[in-house]
C-alpha cells in the first residue's frame, strides 16, 4: 500500500457545475486495482469477464467490492470496515473509518491520490499513463504496465473504472455510487482526473473494478452511513 499524505482537494461535478472542497486525512491506497488473481484467491469466485491473472478484476458490483474488502480484512486478521446487511440498494451499509481493515477509497481520496499534487486534466501524458480506446485494443491490460503518478500509483487513469465509497447524489439518483478513472474502452474525455460517473450498486460491467484503501489515523467521526 502507498501512504498518501493528508491534504485538500477541489472536486467538481460538471453536470451541475458545482464545486466543493474536501479535506483528506492521511491514508493508504493500493498501487494497483484489485487483480483477477487476487479476487479469485480471496473469494474462490471468477467473475464472468475476468481476463488474465494480472488484469484488473471486472464484472464486480459495488456490493461485491465491499464484501471483498471485509473478507480480505478478515483473512489478514484486520477489523472489517463495513457493516453490510442484505439490502441490494446498499442503503444500510455503514463504514467504520476507524477500523484498520480494507475499504474503498472515498471519492475525495481517490481524486486527491490520482492527481498526486498536479492540477491539470491528468497527471501525465495520456498514452504514457493509461490504457484507453486508442491504444488498448479493446481489452484490459496487466496492472502497472503504464507509468505511475508521482506518488507511485498505477492505472489511476484508464484500464478500468474504479468504484468509490460515495453516493453520487441521493436526491436525484437514489443509491447510485460513484466510480472514477476511465477505462480501456473510453475516449480521452472519459480519462480525466475529475471525470465522475455513477451507477446502481448492483451494476456489473466489463470495464469497472475497484482499488483498496485503508485508514491510518482516527478521524473525528467514527462511522459514516447512507
Amino acid at each position: 500500500m502507498v501512504r498518501v499524505p493528508a491534504g485538500r482537494i477541489l472536486l467538481r461535478d460538471e453536470g451541475t457545475q458545482t464545486n466543493w472542497v474536501a479535506e483528506v486525512e492521511e491514508f493508504l491506497l493500493a498501487p494497483y486495482p484489485v487483480t483477477a488473481e487476487l479476487y479469485r484467491c480471496i473469494t474462490n469466485e471468477t467473475p464472468s469477464n475476468s481476463g488474465e491473472p494480472l488484469t484488473p478484476v471486472t464484472e464486480v458490483s459495488w456490493n461485491d467490492a465491499v464484501r471483498f474488502c471485509n473478507v480480505l480484512s478478515e483473512t489478514a486478521g484486520l477489523t472489517p470496515c463495513y457493516s453490510i446487511g442484505g439490502d441490494v440498494n446498499a442503503q444500510h451499509v455503514t463504514c467504520d473509518w476507524n477500523a484498520d481493515g480494507y475499504r474503498l477509497p472515498s471519492e475525495a481520496e481517490w481524486e486527491y491520490a490520482c492527481r498526486a499534487g498536479t492540477t491539470g486534466v491528468r497527471y501525465g501524458e495520456l498514452d504514457k499513463i493509461a490504457w484507453y480506446r486508442e491504444n488498448s485494443g479493446g481489452r484490459m491490460h496487466d496492472v502497472g504496465s503504464k507509468e505511475p503518478n508521482a506518488w507511485g500509483l498505477y492505472d489511476m487513469i484508464g484500464n478500468v473504472w474504479e468504484w468509490c465509497w460515495d453516493v453520487y447524489d441521493a436526491t436525484v439518483y437514489g443509491p447510485y455510487r460513484v466510480f472514477r478513472g476511465g477505462g480501456a474502452h473510453d475516449l480521452p474525455r472519459g480519462c480525466r482526473a475529475s471525470c465522475r460517473r455513477k451507477s446502481h450498486p448492483t451494476l456489473r460491467i466489463d470495464d469497472l473494478g475497484f482499488r483498496l484503501a485503508r485508514s491510518v489515523r482516527t478521524p473525528s467521526v467514527c462511522t459514516d452511513s447512507v
